[in-house]
């Protein structure tokens, strides 16, 4: 990509880590569980089976009503029952499944409170989604006030996180985080995780298959007991990168979902454009006119485009908000907030954006830069169709680079993605 600041990548804790993960999927509507009835993936399993048949905490399962949940999805029936048992846990699934819940009821499930003690702590490599586990475990720990959750990230001031842990009201027992920020809690020596039983990767492959990242994360690692449950999750995931999780784990449960070439999503409706650079705004002016959308992510290959795209569209009088990693940390956040909360129709962002953030009312993704890879590709569109829901994404293809780019995504999940045509049906990518 051209601009490595877009990934949210950077390890130094001046500029501070960001990792990114997979979040809980949003709670299904009846019609759409309804509909996802006999699709693997899907919400509603082939037995039906229900959160009650985990033999979850009653504090667990009034949570899991009141967050409007009903029938665990494939990978929560897979996992839950053995993740809660303590077991090691590799798990690839697609996007919008809820991977989040499996190990934040598991997790919760298992805790034990003690006053100033860390007993989980759960990585990922974006502080977007660090925030956003955060609030599930808030959400879902709603009758549980005797455990506490925080999120240390960096671009915030590490005097506050010190401050935290170093006192005994206010220490977390669960601790979500990015990997530079709680290295450098434990090199000052504020960050003990002596007493951690469990800890989580979310997005797995992409802190495993940089040989930095890897380790950090190898870093903090060590500084845990020898035993403990870990749990490691993501959307991709290459055989090559399963040795390597499996290096941090003992006899794990191996849950692979749809595995490698199926990872597409149901009800997602894809498509591409042909066209030239200087026809990608009009394009989408147009795109943005025609369709009926809930929510939109544009997504776009630099920080300078993403700005600049933002600006084009505000002047055009659509209701845009941009998202990128060159903004500061808080305005980052209230703008993801902004989004989430509906305040804004459509985000432009880069790849900050394309993990596992969780926004359930997108159901348009727009590629107007092809994304480097498949994998990134599957991220990216899958931030519309979440929990089995319609969605639809639409790819601008400009030169030979992008067409090989597509040859691979179409090749890799064995999937024909077609010309856009004339007229879509809006009732095949959105939700009755």
């Amino acid at each position: 990509m051209a601009d490595n600041h877009d990934d949210l990548v950077d390890y130094e804790e001046e500029d501070d880590e960001v990792f990114k993960a997979i979040a809980a999927a949003p709670a299904a509507e009846p019609e759409a569980a309804e509909e996802a009835k006999d699709k693997k993936g899907s919400y509603v399993g082939v037995h039906s089976t229900g959160f009650r048949d985990f033999l979850l905490k009653p504090e667990l399962l009034r949570a899991i009503v009141d967050c409007g949940f009903e029938h665990p999805s494939e990978v929560q029936q897979e996992c839950i029952p053995q993740s809660i048992l303590g077991m090691d846990i590799l798990c690839q699934a697609k996007s919008g499944m809820g991977k989040t819940a499996v190990f934040v009821l598991a997790t919760l499930q298992q805790v034990e409170p003690v006053a100033g003690e860390v007993s989980v702590v759960i990585l990922c490599h974006t502080r977007e989604l660090a925030f956003q586990i955060k609030n599930e475990y808030t959400r879902f720990s709603k009758y549980l006030p005797e455990v506490r959750s925080e999120v240390f990230y960096g671009g915030t001031p590490i005097k506050r996180d010190q401050e935290i842990l170093r006192n005994k009201e206010l220490c977390p027992h669960i601790l979500v985080g990015t990997p530079g920020r709680i290295l450098a809690l434990i090199k000052d020596k504020t960050l003990n995780l002596k007493s951690v039983k469990h800890f989580v990767l979310d997005e797995c492959d992409k802190m495993l298959d940089q040989v930095d990242m890897r380790r950090d994360v190898q870093s903090i690692f060590k500084e845990t007991p020898h035993h403990k449950q870990v749990m490691m999750f993501s959307a991709t995931l290459s055989k090559e990168v399963r040795k390597v999780c499996k290096m941090f784990m003992q006899s794990p449960l191996e849950i692979y979902v749809d595995d490698e070439t199926k990872l597409t999503l149901h009800g997602l409706q894809q498509f591409y454009v042909s066209l030239p650079e200087t026809d990608k705004n009009r394009k989408l002016n147009d795109l943005l006119d025609t369709l009926e959308f809930n929510q939109v992510c544009i997504f776009v290959k630099s920080v300078q485009r993403a700005d600049a795209l933002n600006k084009l569209l505000n002047d055009c009088n659509f209701p845009s908000i941009c998202i990128h990693g060159s903004l500061q940390q808080e305005d980052r956040i209230a703008r993801y907030q902004s989004f989430k909360d509906f305040n804004k129709r459509i985000l432009v962002a880069t790849d900050v954006f394309a993990r596992g953030l969780d926004v359930s009312r997108v159901n348009v993704v727009v590629n107007y830069d092809v994304p480097e890879s498949a994998d990134t590709y599957l991220h990216r569109v899958g931030r519309a169709g979440r929990f089995g829901t319609k969605g639809l994404a639409v790819t601008f293809v400009t030169d030979e680079k992008d067409e090989e780019v597509l040859k691979a995504i179409q090749s890799r999940f064995e999937v024909q993605v077609p010309k856009l045509p004339e007229v879509i049906d809006p009732s095949t990518y959105m939700n009755s």
